[in-house]
């Protein structure tokens, strides 16, 4: 029930924001990050508000789509929906002004976000976190307690949300690395998870013990199971990364191209467009 009621209550005080917004300057958020940011919340609701939920224990490919709708789905979606400006004409101006404003101009909170969103960071606190709670104790203490079975998705998310920072830039981040280097730290990104996807894919013995005692009810071996979800982190987890990675290298390369077919032209004299960072 909390899940649902933080999910609509935060879609609310969003669409708030960005129709105040929106009548002001329409430009500056359009509606394509309003869906974005929507369907980012939705993946959340699938991974931990739907009936999904109810498979995690039984089997592990079923949980595994759950981390990946937390790690790989919901945080680029959230972020592409630039959600600062929203939020902050969202709330209640007294809420702003005497709370968050302050807070978030603060010199301390400005230096931690300014670490915490350095993309070496951001790599680091997101490999740690999904390599240190699929190691089976730590797994299977999640899968025993509801409440460190939550801090493990809250810390998929967070440290997922942090991972994706770098590479998405939202509005109105400013650059930390040159842009030309976030490709390479999106492959960099697919190799804790290729790793250990592989690893659980080609692995003849189960990890998890609370698999190999749970009740199959989709008619697969436990060993079959871990399988399907090693294959779906290591081929969707390199696909998620891969994808923005090719998107941002053409789009680098575009100013050149178009930069060097006006060094060869002796009429053109314009200066080159500017283009926007994701």
């Amino acid at each position: 029930m909390w899940v649902n009621g933080t999910l609509s209550l935060t879609a609310l005080v969003y669409v708030r924001g960005w129709l105040r917004i929106r009548s002001l300057l329409p430009e500056v958020i359009p509606i394509w990050r309003l869906a974005a940011f929507l369907a980012g919340l939705l993946s959340l609701w699938i991974a931990i508000g739907s009936p999904l939920e109810a498979f995690d224990d039984v089997s592990l490919a079923v949980h595994m789509v759950q981390h990946l709708l937390l790690m790989a789905v919901a945080p680029p979606l959230i972020l592409l929906g630039a959600p600062s400006l929203p939020f902050l004409r969202g709330l209640p101006r007294w809420i702003v002004r005497g709370g968050v404003g302050p807070v978030l101009r603060s010199a301390p909170v400005k230096w931690l976000g300014h670490f915490l969103t350095n993309p070496a960071i951001c790599w680091l606190v997101a490999t740690v976190a999904l390599v240190g709670w699929h190691v089976p104790a730590a797994f299977e203490f999640a899968l025993r307690s509801d409440g460190w079975h939550d801090v493990e998705h809250i810390c998929f998310l967070t440290t997922s949300l942090l991972f994706w920072w770098p590479a998405i830039q939202p509005f109105p981040s400013g650059t930390t690395w040159p842009r030309w280097s976030i490709p390479l730290y999106l492959f960099l990104g697919t190799l804790p998870g290729g790793a250990l996807g592989a690893f659980l894919t080609f692995c003849d013995r189960v990890l998890y013990p609370s698999y190999a005692t749970a009740p199959r009810i989709f008619g697969v071996s436990a060993l079959e199971d871990q399988v399907i979800a090693g294959a779906l982190m290591w081929v969707f987890g390199t696909f998620v990364n891969t994808v923005p990675a090719i998107m941002i290298t053409l789009r680098l390369l575009a100013p050149q191209n178009e930069a060097s077919l006006r060094a060869e032209s002796p009429h053109s004299s314009h200066s080159l467009p500017v283009y926007p960072q994701a």
